[in-house]
């Protein structure tokens, strides 16, 4: 019952705790009426005061007085309230113990607590007694009691103070997701839900958007809400729920499980940092290859998807069968139409029951068809909701060892290309069986009119069978392959936008994008081989329908003389073949798709069967030790026999040497590590802060608050503590400024005290703090220590694990855990470890002996002295340990004196709660990131024509020419075939029946040759395209300065690369190749119609006006929609490439639900501007086919009227193409979905006029050979700014630099120190002044001619997916022999020696399969390669422990010793013995001079150096 007085008492708006509630407020009155009771009712006994009435006339008329009356409805009042409560309680009860019951005995700690279960029971019982003591009341005739007056009145004043609460609690959830709720209940809903049945069906509902849209563009504001059937909340529990009982399915089968498989796979044959035996990285596809041949039984996501989807989708089904019966009354009514215009004998009246009769069967065939695309489009819509949320799930509980086998890319890809190719499917999946259905009834109708030459048909239909499924399985390869390259592609993109820094830092841009531009080449390649035989399935889809009608017509007309091709036969047959030809073209498309989905399916199954964190492998018990571990072992890398027990509110420092195991220490106690043995028990809630800090693209406020709600002065006491309102002094818009991605706008400083600010804002039990000091000043350091980690500080009643490189924070610590090679091989207090003599004690010796020395002569040397090649010297041992004992107490005073000289810095630092957010008012100075903006109004022509000269405008025109060529062969066969069904009959036969089929055949195969050789040229166009497009928006993100990067959230480029590239790569092409087809089929359709029918040329002009008006009115909707639906996804991939970045932190603090439902809230997001659109597609689809059926009515209608002056065989083919004007429809939507999806070369093409770094390479180089060759800086009046609306970051530096010289950098967090690297190598361009180095101005030089020759190792330790040979040296410009020596002298060769494929040894993304202190190693390693003659060193060692630190500086001293070094540092040790030091203050330089000049000023210098205990 532990009182939280943030919330209690240090809050505008009190409250208490649930436990309190739950316990104290109930029990209180409860307890007082139990033990009032007894003696009241002994009382009652003996002070009987007469009954009071309660019922029958009789006994009213006894009582004395009319008060009785009133007494007896009081009565009655109280027992129906009491009875009533008792009921309350009692329902209270039964639904707790419900909830534990649907909990599954899991999870959730309230409906495990058993104070749920008894507060509801003991206030049940309670009630039940009042109600009892009232009547007794009654029957003694007291009116009043004191006794139960006060049992109500305390019972009610409690109640209020629990129904405030919850009012508040309410109120704060309300908060949270005000915004999606308020999108949901007030804020535009669909009308669809309230929309009449007429309106349904002719998808009416939607004409007020589509009007909104035409009247201006569409914004998010005008979309509705998503009906509750199709958000994420709805949705995609059905999938999991259904795919955990298809997981538990094959457990419970007995089979061995692919999730068991493949953690048997990892033990037995996955090195530590998840290699195989042999060494090589594990592929995915090895993974899955491996356990086809080990498992017998696997869970079926299909299966689970059918039984989420399929019922819904089954409504489509009905349809489907509904609309191909009607589709066969089309040819019906023609061929009645034909017998009526041959047989003059007939009423007038029949030709117009039979008009009308067509135009009502396709307008209901119409109607049926587009309620079956909304069902499969809506189907298709949840199914990509449901996929995205499952892996959004599935990616915050997989393992690590699973993890590593499923890179970013490849999960992004998961959510994107594959969700896509199931919503793709979705659309036809109905064809597999609805195409045979079809065929059969064609062929039967077909059968009726022509007898048993169909047969022949039948044999050529037959025979494609075996071209399309060698066609479907060579496709099937290509598309695996296409995948792989495709996710090898995106994870290079993803690493390389995460480390464009370093890229650029290195001027390895170049290198980088070979790198992509040869996987794109192979992506390419195989596209090319996919597109010939696309060409060949289009040929054979074109091909099919005709050599079945030609082979049917030809055995007719052969077999036998008599057997006359007539104007019925003909084109009731050709109709009937027209419609044959929708399922033969569809069906080899189907297969295409469903081959497709089986590889996304088969993808998706393996990530969703990936091993999950293990659910026990910590327990939270209640435990006289916050923290207990026993007996562990991990894998990988290895911890183990590690047995301790960390006490309640103590303060625990791990320490040890580079990769000793402290960090895996902490994953263990979070549960990140897989557990073989032994167990580990917290007790209460844990924070979490992490070795490299977690930044999420958010203000600095949420930051820190991290879903909390807002506890104003806690919040203010956690600023103040982390040090961070100097810096809230200097953001443009204090706690309200936005932070980039990772953080980009902040320094290694800042991102970790906001990390670790959040950590203590969450005000937990637990502490875990994996070295968060190391990459702040040291008198911050000081800072926070004192007043959040220390003894005194904010955290002081709280248990804190701290892994820590700093020797003077030991002695404060309470227990000090020794980890060598992931043991605990010591353990005590300061004190009793150096007591021991063991090995913390000679650590301590080697470096505290130094400082003991340094401080004597008052200036520092550096630890290569007392340290040679790793052995401690002799006057290092012979050191006594009372020495130390004296240097421990001394460090311990130090300490305590510092807490009270600090509270200056603290009340120099200390301000109203008014400063935090004093600029938090004008939020728009605080934005930093760019929304991705959706461009308004028609796509412009110079996108078209962008895309015309990226496919070759000389093959673009030849494209063209082949279109044509073809349909006009088409036109000319079918006017041919009306010409032969007109030729006279003689004797029973027509004369010129070969040379009529000669030159029918001969039209055929032209049409084919043309077919193939357009749809060649189009896929080879768009290969062409694709390779441009992609290479230019490529060299351009490259060349973008880092401004650029900062503003632009890496999911938008993510989108660009993946999403964007794959609709130019195979949606586009495939879309101009129907778009033109349909184009040619209707001008076709048009000129026949009115060659056959003049008259019709009365409609066609105001019908093609209402066609051209409907189209636009569509499109600009379409169009708009299309854009914001591709602005609305990138958000989705921005957050998830965020979580995945801090899938621990998240984890540990607890927060999945949280980013769950923000993940959630994006889809839909990203859904409500789909959904419109889809229906927007019905819309016009019945609209335009609407006026189609017009048109075919009309042509009817006049042939009817004209059927005196009108041959047969002309009048068939006016109907039969009339018939096909409905293409149309298809027309007008392929025009919007090729407007729609060249947006994503507008997208791309978006990049073109971005700003730009300056040229890469000056041809030809006015540089001289070997420039620079002395290493001079000279600095004059140097200022620049970060953008352009701020002011300058730094300002008028002035400092000149001999060659040769060793020059520190230091100064606070925000004094402007990386700023002068980053102008140093150019990332920010100067506002003013100017650098020259060896007298050469850098201004003048190509970015690459001067990065490449000046080195930088950078604070993060950035290392890329790919050979360590490659991260060392990516050019190939060195010899092994050359790379080896710069392994040796970064002190890693015998590490890389010792690995199975030395240099070879492939690198994870990010290089996690190294730990940070070997990253940073080969970072030097990497200027050791270079050897340029200047080198920075930006907080390079920051964090590393001491001895690594030791070994870097010692190479530094002796390898470039002849060379200019810049060092920014907050270690002031490491640069005590440089030549200068130049300080930074607020932008400006402050002083600069040797040391032991700045320590004799007692300037600025001094007091940092007596912050670091140096002085």
């Amino acid at each position: 019952l532990e009182c939280d007085w943030n919330r209690t008492w240090h809050s505008e708006n009190p409250d208490l705790t649930q436990c309190f509630q739950n316990t104290v407020l109930v029990w209180l009155p409860c307890l007082y009426l139990w033990l009032c009771a007894p003696i009241y009712v002994l009382y009652l006994k003996s002070h009987n005061r007469g009954y009071i009435c309660m019922t029958h006339l009789n006994k009213v008329i006894k009582c004395k007085s009319i008060y009785n009356i009133f007494d007896m409805f009081f009565w009655i009042f109280c027992f129906a309230v009491g009875f009533l409560l008792w009921i309350v309680c009692w329902a209270d009860v039964f639904y707790s113990f419900w909830e534990k019951s649907q909990d599954g005995g899991g999870c959730s700690p309230y409906t495990q607590a058993p104070v749920f279960l008894v507060s509801p029971t003991m206030l049940g019982i309670t009630m039940l007694l009042a109600t009892l003591l009232t009547q007794y009341e009654r029957l003694k005739g007291v009116q009043s009691s004191g006794v139960m007056l006060n049992f109500w009145l305390v019972a009610i004043l409690c109640a209020t103070v629990t129904f405030r609460s919850k009012i508040i609690q309410a109120i704060r959830e309300v908060r949270v997701c005000s915004g999606y709720l308020m999108l949901i209940l007030f804020q535009n809903p669909c009308p669809e839900i309230g929309a009449s049945f007429l309106s349904r069906i002719s998808f009416w509902w939607i004409t007020g958007l589509m009007i909104t849209g035409y009247k201006r563009p569409l914004e998010q504001k005008d979309l509705w809400c998503l009906n509750s059937e199709d958000r994420s909340q709805r949705v995609v529990p059905q999938l999991v729920r259904r795919w955990n009982n298809e997981c538990l399915k094959v457990k419970r089968s007995g089979q061995p499980n692919m999730l068991l498989q493949l953690c048997t796979h990892a033990y037995t044959n996955v090195s530590p940092r998840g290699e195989r035996k042999d060494g090589q990285p594990i592929e995915e596809s090895e993974i899955l290859i491996t356990n086809i041949s080990q498992k017998s039984a696997e869970p079926s996501l299909f299966w689970a998807l059918c039984l989420t989807f399929g019922p819904y989708f089954l409504i489509s089904s009905l349809y489907k069968i509904i609309q191909d019966i009607l589709m066969f009354v089309g040819p019906e009514i023609l061929r009645l139409l034909i017998q009526f215009v041959n047989d003059s004998n007939a009423p007038s009246w029949q030709g117009y029951f039979y008009t009308a009769l067509l135009f009502v069967c396709t307008c209901f065939q119409t109607l049926i068809l587009q309620k079956y695309f909304h069902v499969c489009f809506t189907t298709g819509m949840r199914l990509r909701t449901a996929i995205v949320g499952a892996v959004y799930r599935k990616a915050l509980v997989i393992s690590n060892a699973a993890r590593r086998t499923s890179t970013v890319g490849e999960i992004v890809n998961l959510m994107s290309v594959d969700a896509q190719r199931f919503m793709d499917l979705i659309t036809y999946i109905n064809m597999i069986w609805s195409a045979p259905l079809q065929v059969v009834l064609a062929l039967y109708f077909l059968w009726q009119n022509l007898g048993p030459s169909v047969l022949a048909g039948v044999a050529v239909m037959v025979l494609m069978v075996p071209i399309n499924a060698v066609i479907a399985m060579k496709t099937k390869t290509y598309q695996v392959a296409q995948m792989k390259s495709k996710d090898n592609r995106i994870k290079l993109m993803n690493e390389l936008l995460n480390g464009i820094k370093v890229l650029k830092l290195y001027a390895w841009e170049v290198a980088f994008k070979d790198k992509v531009s040869a996987i794109r080449e192979s992506e390419l390649q195989v596209l090319k081989k996919a597109a010939y035989l696309g060409a060949v399935s289009t040929f054979t889809w074109v091909c099919a329908p005709f050599l079945v009608a030609l082979s049917t017509f030809a055995v007719y007309v052969m077999i036998d003389e008599r057997n006359v091709l007539d104007a019925q036969k003909a084109f009731v047959s050709l109709a009937l073949f027209n419609i044959l030809r929708f399922p033969l073209n569809m069906l080899p498309m189907v297969i295409s798709s469903m081959v497709q989905a089986s590889v996304s399916m088969k993808r998706l199954r393996v990530f969703l069967s990936h091993e999950e964190l293990q659910e026990d492998s910590v327990d939270f018990l209640s435990l006289s030790a916050s923290v207990s571990l026993c007996f562990y072992s991990f894998v990988p890398p290895s911890l183990c026999r590690l047995s301790v027990r960390i006490p309640d509110g103590s303060l625990v420092a791990v320490v040890g040497h580079v990769g000793s195991g402290k960090s895996s220490l902490l994953s263990a106690l979070l549960g990140e590590m897989e557990k073989l043995e032994g167990s580990v028990s917290v007790r209460g809630s844990v924070a979490y802060v992490p070795q490299q800090a977690w930044i999420q693209n958010a203000t600095l406020k949420d930051n820190i608050m991290f879903g909390q709600e807002r506890k104003e002065s806690w919040y203010h006491r956690v600023v103040e503590a982390c040090a961070l309102l100097p810096d809230l002094e200097i953001l443009p818009a204090g706690d309200g400024t936005e932070i980039g991605e990772k953080g980009v706008n902040l320094s290694g400083g800042q991102k970790q005290r906001v990390s670790l600010a959040r950590a203590v804002y969450c005000d937990c039990a637990v502490y875990l703090l994996d070295d968060p000091l190391s990459a702040v000043d040291a008198h911050v350091g000081k800072h926070i220590f004192e007043n959040v980690i220390g003894p005194q500080g904010v955290l002081k009643d709280r248990t804190r694990v701290l892994v820590t490189h700093g020797l003077s924070y030991l002695p404060q610590a309470d227990l000090i855990l020794v980890m060598v090679e992931g043991e605990i091989t010591e353990m005590g207090s300061y004190l009793e470890l150096m007591g021991r003599d063991g090995a913390f004690a000679e650590f301590l010796r080697t470096y505290a002996n130094k400082e003991q020395e340094d401080d004597d002569s008052g200036e520092m040397c550096y630890l290569h002295d007392v340290r040679d090649e790793g052995h401690l010297t002799p006057a290092c041992l012979s050191l006594h340990l009372s020495v130390f004992l004296c240097l421990s107490v001394c460090l311990s005073l130090y300490m305590s004196i510092s807490l009270s000289s600090n509270s200056t810095l603290a009340a120099a630092v200390r301000v109203d709660g008014d400063v935090i957010g004093k600029k938090a008012k004008n939020a728009e100075v605080g934005k930093l990131t760019e929304a991705d903006k959706a461009n308004t109004g028609r796509v412009k022509l110079s996108v078209f024509w962008e895309y015309m000269k990226a496919i070759g405008v000389a093959l673009s025109v030849i494209s063209l020419i082949l279109f044509f060529s073809h349909h006009f062969a088409s036109l000319f066969s079918n006017y041919w075939l009306s010409l032969w069904t007109d030729d006279p009959v003689v004797n029973g036969t027509q004369p010129s029946r070969e040379m009529r089929l000669g030159v029918y055949g001969a039209l055929g195969l032209s049409q084919g040759i043309a077919v193939f050789c357009y749809s060649i040229a189009v896929s080879i166009g768009g290969i062409l395209a694709s390779r441009y497009l992609h290479q230019s928006m490529l060299h351009n993100v490259l060349r973008a300065p880092m401004s650029f990067f900062e503003r632009t959230p890496s999911g938008n480029l993510v989108n660009r690369f993946a999403k964007e590239t794959d609709t130019i790569d195979s949606v586009i092409p495939s879309i101009i190749k129907m778009f033109m087809g349909s184009m040619f089929n209707v001008v076709g359709s048009c000129v026949v119609i009115l060659i056959a029918t003049p008259l019709v040329a009365i409609i066609i002009p105001p019908l093609g006006l209402l066609y051209f008006f409907v189209q636009r009115f569509y499109v600009s909707s379409s169009r708009q929609l299309k854009r914001l639906e591709s602005v609305s996804r990138s958000p989705v991939y921005t957050h998830f490439n965020e979580t995945l970045l801090g899938t621990s932190v998240i984890r540990a603090f607890g927060e999945q639900e949280r980013f769950i439902r923000e993940s959630d809230g994006r889809v839909d997001h990203n859904q409500k501007a789909y959904y419109p659109s889809i229906v927007a597609n019905r819309w016009l689809a019945v609209r335009l086919e609407f006026v189609g059926n017009c048109i075919v009515m009309f042509a009817a209608l006049f042939a009817v009227m004209a059927r005196e002056s009108l041959s047969p065989g002309i009048m068939g083919l006016s109907i039969s193409y009339a018939l096909q004007v409905t293409s149309l429809t298809w027309l007008v939507r392929m025009s919007s979905d090729l407007e729609t999806n060249i947006v994503a070369v507008e997208r791309v093409k978006e990049y073109d006029d971005t700003e730009k770094e300056a040229e890469w390479r000056h041809d030809p180089s006015s540089l001289p050979h070997g420039w620079p060759t002395a290493g001079n800086i000279d600095i004059r009046g140097f200022g620049l700014r970060y953008r352009e609306d701020q002011e300058l970051a730094i300002r008028d530096i002035t400092v000149a630099i001999q060659g040769g010289e060793k020059v520190g950098i230091v100064g606070r967090t925000g004094a402007g120190k990386s700023s002068l690297t980053l102008g140093l190598f150019r990332i920010i361009e100067a506002c003013e002044g100017e650098i020259q180095i060896d007298g050469v101005n850098i201004a003048t030089l190509g970015l690459h001619e001067l990065r490449s020759r000046i080195t930088i190792i950078p604070q993060d330790p950035v290392l890329f997916s790919g050979s360590l040979r490659m991260n060392l040296d990516p050019f190939d410009g060195y010899s092994d022999e050359e790379v080896w020596r710069a392994l040796e002298l970064a002190h890693l060769k015998s590490f890389v020696s010792g690995l199975p494929d030395k240099l070879k040894h492939e690198c994870s993304e990010g290089g996690e399969n190294l730990s940070l202190g070997q990253r940073q190693l080969v970072c030097l390693a990497r200027a050791l390669l270079r050897k340029t003659k200047i080198l920075v060193l930006d907080e390079a060692t920051a964090a590393v422990d001491l001895e690594t630190d030791n070994l870097i500086q010692s190479t530094i001293r002796t390898q470039f010793d002849d060379c200019t070094v810049l060092t920014i540092a907050h270690r002031l040790n490491t640069i005590m013995d440089y030549t200068r030091v130049l300080v930074l203050d607020k932008g400006e330089m402050a002083e600069f001079d040797s040391p032991s000049a700045l320590i004799s000023k007692r300037g600025i210098f001094y007091k940092m150096a007596k912050d670091s205990g140096l002085v």
